[in-house]
Parts: structure tokens; sequence; C-alpha cells
């Protein structure tokens, strides 16, 4: 069983508190993405899984087996690497079936399982070329068969799309998408970027300064963050923050006022805070409607994008806080140097307190 389990795991790095109390499961065949920052520890927690790196604290199993004290090559994982750490002296066939020659496995096996790989990654025509002779999206296909030629329980990939052009990268996410739906094995993902995380994962961990923020479907995630960083890293492009203060509240929902919207009724819990409390609201662009100019709550459009399908529109507020972004499909009647007033549904308002911790809903939340 190729489950991976990871209770209060840490690493420290001399004074440094990199991961911090890790609790995690993967099930056995799930696509997994870590996702967050620069710096956010979701390699690290990658090369602990791999066994690249000690653990300092906790425990790391994999199936029923603790794998804490055991070598990589007994973990029963592959690794593809942003860097593909191809040997450029070597063909694409001898790449792929170093890791095997190197377990001392029978030629017979070894020549079957890279030639039954490479027919997977459709490699079989540049079994004879060398590094050099290949594309960048060839190269990251040679250095995935070399991880899945050893036939391992977990496949890891460590940022692997990151060296490609933009085009390239899309191709590249549908080809690691396919080849999940064809093994049906255990994949775990690390990714910067929140796109190939939402298209790719079966289940999201995002990561903020070494702690797990929340894990979920990249649905749940994008509809019911659970904090205000969560909120802001998932979603293209990201999310409008807007101080609010807290008006009153009841069992039926709370009012609050946001600068340049006026009150507004939502339906989340805030009776665990009192009057006047400073408060964050969270709406996605796709969710804030503009209007025609009304009284003292007047945005300037200061830019308008066109996308061909969609436009973003730019939105600057009189009072100090930060753009705005309000997303809607194409063609549009807004234009830059217009002045608007905001609307928003309370259903898609999102509430976060001075912690950054989203209020829970008092109701289910509608989806779109």
């Amino acid at each position: 069983m190729a489950s991976v389990t990871l209770n209060k795991v840490n690493k420290v790095f001399g004074r440094d508190h990199i991961i911090n109390d890790v609790d995690l499961h993967i099930g056995d065949g799930e696509f997994v993405v870590f996702v967050g920052p620069s710096g956010c520890g979701k390699s690290t927690l990658l090369r602990l899984i791999a066994g690249l790196e000690s653990i300092s604290d906790g425990d790391l199993s994999i199936g029923d087996t603790v794998v804490n004290d055991l070598p990589p090559r007994e973990r029963g994982v592959g690794m593809v690497f942003q860097s593909y750490a191809l040997y450029p002296h070597m063909t694409v066939y001898d790449n792929m079936a170093f890791g095997l020659k190197l377990a001392k496995t029978a030629k017979e096996t070894v020549h079957e399982r890279v030639m039954t790989t490479a027919k997977i990654l459709q490699l079989e025509e540049l079994l004879h070329r060398k590094p050099k002779a290949l594309s960048g999206g060839q190269r990251q296909r040679v250095a995935m068969g070399r991880a899945m030629a050893r036939e391992p329980s977990i496949l890891l990939f460590d940022e692997p799309l990151s060296n490609l052009d933009a085009s390239l990268r899309v191709q590249m996410r549908n080809e690691i998408a396919r080849l999940h739906n064809r093994l049906g094995s255990t994949m775990i993902y690390v990714t910067h970027d929140q796109v190939e995380a939402m298209t790719l994962a079966d289940k999201i961990v995002v990561l903020n300064g070494g702690h797990v923020e929340q894990v979920g479907s990249p649905h749940e995630l994008y509809q019911r963050p659970a904090t205000k960083f969560v909120a802001g890293f998932m979603g293209s492009p990201t999310m409008n923050f807007m101080p609010a203060e807290l008006v009153a509240s009841d069992p039926n929902g709370c009012r609050v006022r946001a600068s340049g919207i006026g009150e507004l009724a939502l339906p989340q819990n805030a009776q665990q805070l009192s009057s006047g409390e400073p408060l964050t609201i969270g709406i996605r662009p796709e969710h804030l409607r503009l209007a025609a100019p009304a009284g003292n709550n007047c945005f300037d459009i200061v830019n308008v994008e066109y996308l061909g399908n969609e436009v973003y529109v730019y939105l600057e507020p009189k009072h100090g806080y930060t753009l705005l972004i309000h997303r809607s499909e194409a063609p549009s009647q807004w234009k830059e140097g217009q002045q608007v007033s905001l609307e928003a549904d309370a259903d898609y308002v999102h509430l976060f307190n001075e912690s950054g911790a989203a209020l829970p809903s008092v109701t289910q939340r509608a989806v779109a």
C-alpha cells in the first residue's frame, strides 16, 4: 500500500525551524500537491518523504512502515527534479536504465521496464538520442521515465515544470495528469504555481512558514478558504481584500461596514467578537459587481485589461487601500477614467478576523 502518513513531523536546520508539527495523510493512489510561496518548506517536506533529508522529530510512514531511518533506495519512491539531472554523455535509454543497473537488476528486466516506460511516455523514437538533442519537454519526460522505470510505489515531483516556457508547461501538465490516470500510483508534486496545483491535484496542501494552512480539494480551497493567506494565494487574479469593522451580530449572521461599499449583512458567525472590532472582507474578482457611481462610495477605474474571453478592471479606492480587481466576460462597457460604485453578493463574501482566520458561515455557503 503506497499511502504516506506524517505524524508531528519537524525539521530544524540549526536555529531555523523549517517544518513545524506537520500532520498529513496521503492515500494510496492520490495526486497531492504541496503549494506555497518560496521558503514555505514545501520542497523540504518532499525531501523528508524521499529520505534526502533526515527528520528532526516525528514519524513518517509509508504504508504501515515507519521509514524515518530507511535510506531513499529502500523507501520505494522515485523522484523527478526541477533540473532534470540527466547524464549528458548517456543516451535516453541509458539514462532511464541507470537506476535499475545500479540496483543490479537483471538485464532482461531492465530492458523490459525501459521499453514499457518509453511507450507510456512516448519516448520510443528518442531512446538513441542524448539529452542535448532533446527539447525541454522531452528532457522532462526522460527524467520522469528514469523515476518510473524503477516502478516505485510513490512518485515525487519537485517543481518539474518551472524551467519550461508557458505553452510547454500546459502540455506537460496534461501529460502528467494523463500519466497519473494510467498508472494510478501515488504522486506528490511540489509547486509555487497555484494554477498547477488547481489543475493537477486531487488534494492540495497549502504551506506557509513551515505550517500547513489548509488541506482540501481545489474546489474546497477556492470556495471555502480557512484563512486569509489561503484565500489570497489560491486563485488568479487574487482575492480582493477590504478593511471593515463589525457593526452587530446575532445567531443569524452579522453586519459589517466596509469603506467604499458601506454596510453589508453577511451570513458569518461573529458572536464571539465585539462591535467595532476590525475585520477583513474578501471578495473574488468574479463576484464583485460594478454599478454607476452613487454617493461617496466611488472608485476610479485605472486600467482595463482585455484578455480575449474576459476583462480585468482595476479599481483604485479613494481611501488608500490596495487596488481591487473586477473580472467579467468580454466585451466590457467599462473604460479607464470612469467612476463606479461596488456591489457584492453576501453569499460570496468571505470574512476574516484580525488573526487572518475565516469566520464560519451560519448557513451552507453557496458555491459557483
